[in-house]
C-alpha cells in the first residue's frame, strides 16, 4: 500500500512505478504482458482500466488480474468502479474529479486505497488530500486525451512535493517524461498507454524507467 513520505527525509526516498493499463477486455490475454512488466522493475501499484462490460464480466477481469498483481506485492487499483473493489478483491479505486472522489472516499476508507485524479486546480488537490486521498495524481489525460503541458505538470508536482506529505503520482505520457517528473519530486511515476503498444518491449521499457528513477542526477 502507498504510504506518505516524511518531508524531512534526506535523501528523498526513490520513487516507485505505478502502471496504468489500457482498457482491458480480455484479462487472460493481458496476464502475460502484465507479468513481464511487474517483473521488470519496482512496481508499487497497477491502475486497471476496464473496457465496458456487464458487472459479472468486470468482476471476473479484476479477480484474474488482482491475483497476478498482488502476487508481486503490488496493489491493484481499479479505475472508476468503486462498487466492484471489495467484491473483486482489489486493493482500492482511482476516482477522477474532486466531486466524485468526495462521494466515493467513505465507501473505500479505511480498508481500501482511495486515489484521486482529474484534479484541475491546486485547491482540488488539497481538498482531495484533506478528504482522505491516499495519493493524488497529476498529468493524466482526460476523457478526450487532453492533458497539461509537461512543464505545467512538473510545476504542479514540484509544488506538491515541497509542501505536502501525501504521496503524489506523476503521469508520464512518454518515455522522455520519466526523468523530469522524477526530478520534480514525484513519489510515484505512472507509465501509461505507450508502455503497452508493443508486447515485446514492455519489460524493457519498465526496466528503463526503473533505471532512470535510480539515477542520482534525477533525484531532487
Amino acid at each position: 500500500m502507498m504510504v506518505s513520505r516524511a518531508k524531512q527525509a534526506d535523501p528523498r526516498p526513490a520513487p516507485r512505478l505505478y502502471l496504468v493499463t489500457p482498457p482491458v477486455e480480455d484479462a487472460a490475454a493481458f496476464v502475460a504482458p502484465l507479468t513481464q512488466a511487474l517483473s521488470a522493475g519496482d512496481v508499487a501499484a497497477v491502475l486497471l482500466r476496464l473496457a465496458e462490460a456487464d458487472e459479472r464480466a468486470l468482476i471476473n477481469r479484476v479477480k484474474t488480474l488482482a491475483s497476478v498483481v498482488q502476487s508481486k506485492d503490488a496493489a491493484l487499483i481499479v479505475d472508476r468502479h468503486v462498487d466492484l473493489v471489495a467484491r473483486a478483491g482489489a486493493d482500492g479505486a482511482h476516482v477522477t474529479g474532486i466531486a466524485a472522489f468526495a462521494e466515493a472516499v467513505e465507501r473505500l476508507k479505511p480498508d481500501r486505497i482511495a486515489g484521486a485524479g482529474g484534479l484541475a486546480t491546486r485547491h482540488d488537490a488539497m481538498l482531495a488530500a484533506e478528504t482522505g486521498a491516499d495519493y493524488v495524481m497529476f498529468g493524466e489525460p482526460d476523457a478526450d486525451g487532453a492533458r497539461p503541458a509537461i512543464a505545467a505538470i512538473e510545476e504542479r508536482v514540484a509544488w506538491w512535493a515541497e509542501v505536502f506529505e501525501s504521496p503524489c503520482v506523476a503521469y508520464a505520457a512518454a518515455r522522455e517524461e520519466v526523468a523530469p517528473l522524477v526530478a520534480a519530486g514525484a513519489d510515484f511515476i505512472a507509465l501509461g498507454d505507450w508502455l503497452w503498444h508493443e508486447p515485446s518491449t514492455v519489460a524493457a521499457f519498465v526496466a528503463e524507467a526503473a533505471q532512470t528513477m535510480r539515477l542520482p542526477e534525477t533525484a531532487s
